[in-house]
């Protein structure tokens, strides 16, 4: 019944937002077509363009779709841009629910009473969205901390929404004229896993203290340390912050930050998150960022994280170094090296549709040119080759935009090419060279230390396998060989034996 309920909901959400515009467009039977536009649909929002028709209708429908709209929102490579860059305007905020559930909801999780827990616990919650809610407390130690708190039921609401979106997923793909393409139904399933990822608030615990690690001592970023005796998979518990929210400039300017120092400092922070660790905050939008008063960043809920291998961070920085010096031709190669094209595709062909999509990016000066925006060129490059993007980079991607945003708001001038160019050349000098043999030699040491000593051995036993196989062979062959001088002995013999019987 309440699955019938929520269809109902949906249907009368594409009536009210007149979302059958959006799929006239895409439906590829004419009959289909011709029937969707004789549906009736309401005028309230018919002046509105048709991105700002699907936020709103998402924002209608609740929570989970507000969450699945953000996601869209990170795919350039599957949506249109500005559908994308109006999804991205999705605010994940709602009301409060009980603070008696957090209560209860803590003392159950983690077995112990609230006054046992924490010396005070502030009822009222600082901060609600559409997975949790966040408190401020006290533990019996003296450290502030925050503690965040799942939201009561969401499970059968989540399952109840998925299945729908699943639903609605196959009938993309069977209905749509590009419905193989965009895999709707692999693009239902990758939100699945991020939800019930983000329903495990000990997985957000284990990505603060990695950022924590990584950035311990930094006079960049303050990462919140983790109370591990404090967290389960409904409540986490951290260290309690205090900052100037990053969007209040005037704040900032009041507090005497360095407005400047800070948007440089955004750049280095996240290409050092990127190619020196290789794991990235992907959730770094002005809400989840404080300035502390000694003008460094406070990064705050790490639910959302992106991780890059070695071959990920040489692929993105052998793109950009190319791509800033407009060496076209590198970047196809690189394409084609990291087998994300099909491996017949001519390298002069790829090079000639990046130069057409790039290009026009450097009419603007070299400051204002967008590192988010080149990897969307790149990305929409790649769609037309009929690659599939790898879902870290779209993460990456995505953030990138996120740091860019922020840092030209701290300063229109900052220039992010100028910031990054000696990271980027540093670093790809250290993956090349006697350094850079160096470097895996020692990180390889301990394997080499388990290895060399059984070295003769093993060789001597390959060298013993190898004289063996060769007398096998040889015996093989042997017997063949016999095998054939019989048959033709036989042969013979019997020729001789006939030609006597008959003559």
């Amino acid at each position: 019944m309440k699955w019938l309920t929520r269809i109902k909901t949906l249907l009368r959400t594409v009536y009210l937002f007149g979302l059958s515009d959006l799929l006239v467009g895409h439906i590829r039977q004419d009959w289909l077509r011709g029937l969707i536009r004789k549906l009736p649909q309401s005028a309230e929002y018919a002046h509105e363009p048709l991105p700002v028709r699907l936020r709103l209708a998402l924002e209608s429908l609740g929570p989970i779709f507000i969450k699945f709209g953000q996601v869209l929102s990170t795919r350039p490579d599957l949506i249109p841009h500005d559908y994308a860059a109006e999804l991205a305007k999705l605010q994940d905020k709602v009301p409060p629910f009980d603070a008696q559930f957090s209560r209860s909801q803590i003392e159950r999780s983690l077995g112990r009473a609230i006054d046992e827990l924490y010396a005070e616990f502030q009822t009222e919650p600082v901060a609600s969205a559409s997975i949790a809610q966040v408190h401020k407390a006290r533990l019996h130690s003296g450290e502030q901390v925050a503690v965040k708190v799942l939201r009561p039921n969401l499970i059968p609401v989540i399952e109840q929404d998925l299945a729908l979106m699943r639903f609605g997923a196959a009938w993309v793909e069977r209905l749509f004229a590009d419905g193989k393409r965009l895999k709707p139904r692999e693009v239902v399933a990758e939100f699945d896993t991020y939800l019930h990822d983000e329903l495990d608030l000990m997985r957000e615990a284990a990505n603060a203290s990695q950022l924590y690690r990584n950035f311990q001592n930094s006079d960049m970023l303050v990462v919140p340390k983790v109370f591990y005796d404090y967290c389960s998979r409904d409540v986490l518990t951290i260290e309690w912050m205090e900052g100037t929210p990053v969007s209040d400039i005037a704040a900032l300017k009041a507090a005497g930050i360095d407005l400047r120092k800070l948007a440089d400092y955004g750049v280095e922070i996240f290409f050092t998150q990127v190619f020196r660790d290789g794991f990235f905050h992907a959730d770094m939008h002005p809400g989840n960022i404080l300035v502390a008063p000694d003008n460094r960043y406070i990064a705050l809920d790490f639910g959302i994280v992106g991780t890059l291998t070695d071959y990920d961070k040489r692929y993105l920085a052998i793109n950009f170094l190319a791509f800033f010096n407009r060496d076209y031709h590198r970047v196809a190669t690189a394409h084609i090296e990291s087998g994300w094209v099909p491996a017949d595709t001519r390298a002069e062909e790829l090079e000639a549709a990046v130069r057409s999509v790039c290009e026009p990016i450097f009419n603007k000066p070299i400051s204002q040119i967008s590192f988010g925006l080149v990897l969307m060129r790149l990305f929409e490059v790649s769609r037309r080759f009929h690659v599939e993007i790898q879902p870290q980079l779209v993460l990456l991607q995505k953030t990138l935009l996120n740091i860019e945003g922020l840092g030209r708001q701290l300063d229109p001038d900052l220039d992010l090419w100028a910031t990054a160019k000696p990271f980027l050349t540093k670093w790809m000098n250290e993956q090349i060279g006697p350094k850079a043999l160096f470097n895996n030699l020692k990180n390889e040491a301990p394997d080499w230390a388990n290895i060399l000593p059984g070295l003769p051995r093993k060789l001597n036993a390959l060298v013993d396998e190898n004289r063996q196989q060769e007398m096998r062979d040889a015996y093989v062959h042997l017997v063949k060989v016999q095998q054939r001088q019989s048959l033709w002995l036989a042969v013979i013999a019997v020729t001789l034996l006939l030609i006597l019987l008959f003559k």
